[in-house]
Formats: C-alpha cells, structure tokens, sequence
C-alpha cells in the first residue's frame, strides 16, 4: 500500500491511536501534519512525555514526512490558521482523522450524572466532540476541493456495541456515542463531493498511559495477562493506523461511508495485521469478557 503524493491531518496525534495512526500514514508514505496541545516545550494539562515533535519524528523515520503543529483543536483560530497552513504548503488535504480525545483525567466509573463532577463532565463533552466538529468545520472544505477525500472520525466502541451497552457514565457514553453518529452524518455530506466518511474504534489499545497503568512496556506487555488474561486481546496502537492505511489505499472505499468500524473488523476483511503478525479482533470478544466479569468499557480505553 502506498500513500505517496498524499496529505494527512491527524488531529490529536500527541500519543495513542493518534500517534499509531499516524506513524502507519508515514509508513505508507504519507505527508502527515500530528498536532496537539504537547510539545517539548510547553506541556499540556497531562502533564506526560510525550509529544508532538516525537510523533512527527517517527512520521519521518517510516519514510513519510512529518511536521508537528501545536494546536489546540477547542480554538477555532487555531485550527483555522493550521489548515491555511496546509493549504499554502500542500494545496490540498487528503485525509483527515479526528482523534482528538483528552478526557482520560476527567470521566469517573460508573457514576451517574449527579454524581460525577460536573464541569469535569462538561469539559469531557467539550474536548471530544466540540474539537471534533471544530477541525471538520475548517478542514472539510479544503479535504472536498479534490474527489476521493477520507474523513475518519476516531472513538470507543463501534455504533452496534455502543447501542446496547452503557459507557461508564452519561458523560463518555455520550462522547463516544455521538462520534459515531458524526461520522454518519459527515457522510451524508461529504458523499456529494466524492468524499467518504467513517468512524472507527480500536480495540483494547495498548497505548502509553494503558501500559503504564498496567506496570508493563510493550516489550512485556503480556506479562499483565498474569493478573488481566483477557488482556491478550489487546493491540498496540500501529493496528489501527494499519487499519486507517488499508482505507485510504482502498480506491472503492466509499462502500464503506456512513459506516462504523473497528481495527479487528477491518483486519479481516483487508488482510493486514499488528505488528507482532496476530489480527486482534478485540470487540468480537468484549461480551466474553463482560461476562466474565471484567469491566468491558476497559477494553475500548484509549
């Protein structure tokens, strides 16, 4: 697969699936603009190392080119003058994927809306769907100026799983369940301009803050199945970014607009697989494990 000549936004690429995605966008020989509130120098309320510079370094050693944009995606300004940027620089944007989350501080479990903090639960809603239609907004046009455009919303739990079951309170389920119904309704726009839209989950996402919660790195990662054995379903963040490559690459990908989707589903219908060769197919097992009393919201972190 081959990306070459193509010109992605990956808006909230700090670390996790942001960061794996992007990555594999450069692997496939992606230009990718990672941006977030994190940078070397000046450091966002969550307080961790890693950063945008790094992400776009490691854009760059998978043979892509990336550049690192400090953006906070909740300004309009902000984003507005990042995709000017790409218009004067590229002249065009192929992809673009909504990533942007930062709520992981700020949801409590399983705890109703009286019982949550509020203005924890208010900024959660904000930061994980405002930002979204925020970077739409200023981003979409310039994406529909050239046909065959690719819009991917990123969130937890696909549109059939998020249906049925309650995402540890009314806040995040309301975050996660209204992405994908932002996806949905992108494509029904973006469908006239030859552009296609699509929400796609990860699984239980090996991502930096996931295996440290987990006392491992990705070198151990299985030794947490010790205490947590359904953790042997999780994947590291470069298989969903596999996935987002497999879409870009696919040129009859609009049959899939409008759709949610998961990097396991996508696995098996595209053949690619994580970076230790397996093909997790994380949501397939989630009820398993819910039965099994585990808490299966986990297993979308990320």
């Amino acid at each position: 697969m081959t990306l070459q000549g193509k010109v992605a936004l990956v808006a909230g690429a700090t670390r996790g699936a942001g960061r794996g995605i992007a990555v594999e966008l450069g692997a496939a020989g992606a230009t990718v603009y990672v941006t977030g509130r994190t940078t070397r120098t000046l450091q966002s309320d969550y307080q961790r190392p890693e950063t945008i510079e790094e992400t776009a370094e490691l854009v760059t050693a998978q043979g892509g080119k990336g550049i690192a944009v400090q953006v906070d995606h909740l300004i309009s300004k902000e984003v507005q003058k990042l995709v000017a940027r790409i218009r004067t620089e590229q002249g065009r944007l192929d992809i673009l994927v909504n990533d942007v989350w930062g709520g992981e501080k700020l949801f409590e479990w399983n705890k109703s809306v009286w019982e949550h903090n509020l203005d924890n639960g208010l900024r959660l809603l904000r930061l994980g769907i405002d930002t979204h239609l925020i970077t739409a907004h200023h981003a979409l046009p310039l994406m529909i100026e050239r046909p065959g455009g690719l819009l991917v919303e990123v969130t937890d739990g696909t549109a059939e799983y998020n249906a049925d079951h309650y995402r540890l309170s009314p806040f995040y389920d309301l975050a996660k369940v209204a992405v994908n119904r932002m996806a949905w309704a992108h494509a029904k726009d973006l469908e006239k301009h030859g552009a296609t839209s699509i929400s796609l989950t990860p699984g239980w996402l090996r991502s930096e803050m996931m295996l440290e919660a987990f006392g491992v790195r990705e070198e151990n990662w299985r030794d947490a199945t010790a205490n947590v054995p359904h953790f042997v379903i999780s994947e590291t963040p470069r298989f969903v970014g596999r996935a987002v490559v497999a879409l870009a690459s696919d040129p009859q990908r609009s049959r899939w607009n409008g759709q949610s989707l998961s990097s396991g589903g996508l696995a098996q219908m595209y053949g690619f697989t994580d970076l230790d060769g397996s093909r997790p197919d994380a949501w397939r097992y989630v009820p398993e494990v819910q039965d099994a009393g585990k808490p299966a919201d986990a297993t979308g972190y990320r």
